[in-house]
C-alpha cells in the first residue's frame, strides 16, 4: 500500500471523492446523452412524447432495481471497489449499444441493460466515501461525489458537447463518443483506489436490522422525498429540452446552454449546498432548496425576458440537485447505521428511482400528449411543493449541528 492510500491520508481521500466524481459524472454524461439528443431522435425513429416517457422509465426502472440489488450485495460482501468497476465498463458498452438503435425497442432495450449497469455505482460509492471519510466532512464529500462530476459532465458539458456533435455528424455519433471516457476512469479506480476496511464506525454494536432502519422516521422521510424530487429531475431533463425548443422556439444550441446552465449549478451546489448543511443543518437546507425548485419551471413557462435572465433562473432553481447526497445517503447513514449505507443507499435511491423516475415521466408523458409539453412543468412545481412539507418532518442529523445543541443543552442544565 503506497502512503497515499494510508487511512486518514487527506491527499487520498480528496483523490477518492474526486474520482468517484468524475465516474458518476461520466455516468450521467451517458445517461443524459439521449434527453439531449432527443430533438433528433424522436423524429429519426417517429417518436411519441409518450414513448420518450416510457424510454426514460425504462432506465430509471432497471437503475433502480440495480440500486435495490447491488447496494445490498457489496455491504454483505464487504466489496466495493471491483463493483464499481464492472458497473463502469458495463454502462460505457450500453451507450455505444444506444447509438446503434435503428427502432423504438431496440433503443428501449439498449436503455434498460444501461440502467441495470449503473444503478448500483452509487450506493457503493458512497459506502467507500463512509468507509474513509470523517463525519464531520460527510456531507461535503458525499455532494462532491454524487454532485460534482454528474453535474458538470452530465448536465452542463454533456449538450454543449453532444449538441454540435448531432448537428454535425448525427446522433447516433454523440453515443459513441460518450462510451469512451468510463474505459479510462474504470482503470484509474482499479488502480489507484483501495478497498476500505469491510466495518466501520459502529463495528462493536449489533448491524441494525433494515427493518430497523426503516422505522426510522428520517429514512421513511428521505424516501418519498426521493421520489419527489427523483421526479422532478427526470421530468425536467426528459421534456424541458422538448418545451424549449417546440414551445418556446429556442434553437437546439440555445436550449443547449440553457440545459448547460443546470449543470453548473449543481456542480457549485456540489460543493455549497452540503457544507452549507454541515455548518447549519440538514433540515433548514432541505427547505430552502426545495423552495428554490419551484422557480425554474414557473420562469421556463412565463419568463419572457432576456435569455441571460432565464438563465440566470434556472441556475438558482436548480439548487435543489445539491440536497440529493444528503436525502439519499447521509441523513440515512448518520441516522441509523454507516454499515448499512450502500444497502440504504441503494433502497432510498432505488425508491425514487422506480416510484419517482419510473412513473413520473409515463404520467408527464401521457400529459404532454393530451395538454402539451408545458403539462410536464406543472408537474415539477407540484413535486417540489410536497417536498417541502415532507422536509419540515425531518429531524436534524448534522454532527457539528447536534455537537452543538449537545453543548448548550449542557450548559444549561449546569447553571439550572
Amino acid at each position: 500500500m503506497t502512503d497515499q492510500q494510508q487511512p486518514g491520508n487527506g491527499r487520498y481521500h480528496s483523490w477518492l471523492v474526486l474520482l468517484l466524481s468524475l465516474n458518476f459524472g461520466v455516468l450521467f454524461f451517458d445517461r443524459n446523452a439521449l434527453n439531449f439528443l432527443m430533438p433528433f431522435v424522436q423524429p429519426d425513429l417517429q417518436l411519441s412524447n409518450t414513448q420518450v416517457g416510457i424510454l426514460s422509465s425504462a432506465l430509471s426502472l432497471t437503475w433502480a432495481l440495480s440500486g435495490f440489488a447491488v447496494g445490498r450485495i457489496s455491504d454483505r460482501m464487504g466489496s466495493r471497489k471491483p463493483v464499481i468497476v464492472i458497473a463502469t465498463i458495463a454502462f460505457c458498452i450500453c451507450s455505444f449499444v444506444s447509438g446503434l438503435a435503428h427502432s423504438f425497442i431496440m433503443l428501449l432495450g439498449a436503455r434498460l441493460l444501461m440502467g441495470a449497469a449503473e444503478g448500483g455505482v452509487m450506493p457503493v460509492s458512497h459506502s467507500l466515501i463512509v468507509a474513509e471519510v470523517a463525519p464531520e466532512r460527510r456531507g461535503l464529500a458525499m455532494g462532491v461525489a454524487q454532485n460534482l462530476g454528474s453535474n458538470l459532465l452530465g448536465s452542463a458539458l454533456a449538450p454543449l458537447i453532444l449538441v454540435p456533435l448531432a448537428i454535425a455528424f448525427g446522433w447516433r455519433f454523440g453515443f459513441y463518443m460518450a462510451a469512451l471516457p468510463g474505459l479510462l476512469t474504470a482503470a484509474l479506480i482499479w488502480f489507484t483506489l483501495r478497498e476500505p476496511p469491510k466495518e466501520t464506525g459502529h463495528s462493536s454494536a449489533p448491524a441494525v436490522t433494515l427493518g430497523e432502519a426503516f422505522a426510522n422516521r428520517n429514512v421513511l422521510l428521505c424516501a418519498l422525498i426521493a421520489i419527489l424530487l427523483v421526479s422532478y429531475l427526470v421530468v425536467c431533463w426528459t421534456f424541458m429540452p422538448l418545451f424549449l425548443t417546440k414551445v418556446r422556439g429556442f434553437s437546439p444550441d440555445s436550449m443547449s446552454w440553457l440545459m448547460a446552465t443546470l449543470g453548473i449549478s449543481a456542480g457549485i451546489g456540489s460543493f455549497v449546498v452540503p457544507a452549507i448543511s454541515d455548518a447549519i443543518g440538514r433540515k433548514p437546507v432541505f427547505i430552502m432548496a426545495s423552495l428554490l425548485g419551484l422557480i425554474l419551471p414557473l420562469g421556463a413557462i412565463y419568463f419572457t425576458g432576456p435569455v441571460l435572465v432565464l438563465a440566470g433562473i434556472f441556475f438558482f432553481g436548480w439548487a435543489l440537485n445539491g440536497i440529493f447526497p444528503l436525502f439519499m445517503a447521509t441523513v440515512p447513514a448518520e441516522s441509523v447505521d454507516p454499515r448499512l449505507t450502500a444497502t440504504l443507499t441503494g433502497i432510498v435511491m432505488g425508491t425514487g428511482e422506480v416510484v419517482g423516475g419510473v412513473l413520473s415521466p409515463l404520467g408527464a408523458g401521457a400529459a404532454a400528449d393530451v395538454y402539451g409539453l408545458a403539462a410536464p412543468l406543472w408537474i415539477m412545481c407540484g413535486l417540489t411543493a410536497v417536498a417541502v412539507g415532507c422536509s419540515l418532518g425531518l429531524r436534524e442529523t448534522a454532527p457539528r449541528v447536534l455537537a452543538k445543541r449537545a453543548m448548550m443543552e449542557a450548559r444549561v442544565a449546569s447553571t439550572a
